[in-house]
């Protein structure tokens, strides 16, 4: 299976701050590294890569050993408006005073379904 993911720019990178690579994620989700990769490719997760080697994804996307709950619906949404995976990070980890914070704060603290509406927003 090939799994293309985006070289992330320095500006979300420094956003973003805690990352994991892919391989320990998926230890984190007892998942085999194919599975994890399954993730990435159906958008349940979204990763990076950062500088060589294996992709990364945002260490808060984990909580629990599973998956934040309400971020896949919120990835679909995005990637429906057209956002790719460093841009949906971006979107994701960028502070927004109406929230307050940012949307994956509001996500972390249960409110995922404004974010998600926040996001279906986008698409228009």
């Amino acid at each position: 299976m090939t799994l293309t993911v985006a070289q992330i720019d320095r500006e979300t990178d420094e956003l973003v701050g805690e990352w994991l690579p892919l391989s320990d994620a998926a230890k984190n989700l007892g998942l085999s590294i194919g599975r994890a990769k399954q993730l990435l490719k159906d958008k349940k997760l979204v990763g990076a890569r950062r500088g060589g080697g294996e992709p990364h994804i945002p260490k808060v996307f984990i909580a629990g050993g599973d998956v934040l709950k309400g971020l896949p619906g919120t990835l679909t949404v995005l990637a429906d408006a057209g956002y790719g995976e460093v841009e949906s990070i971006r979107w994701l980890f960028t502070p927004d005073d109406s929230l307050p914070g940012s949307p994956i704060d509001a996500i972390v603290a249960g409110r995922h379904t404004e974010v998600k509406r926040r996001a279906q927003a986008l698409g228009f």
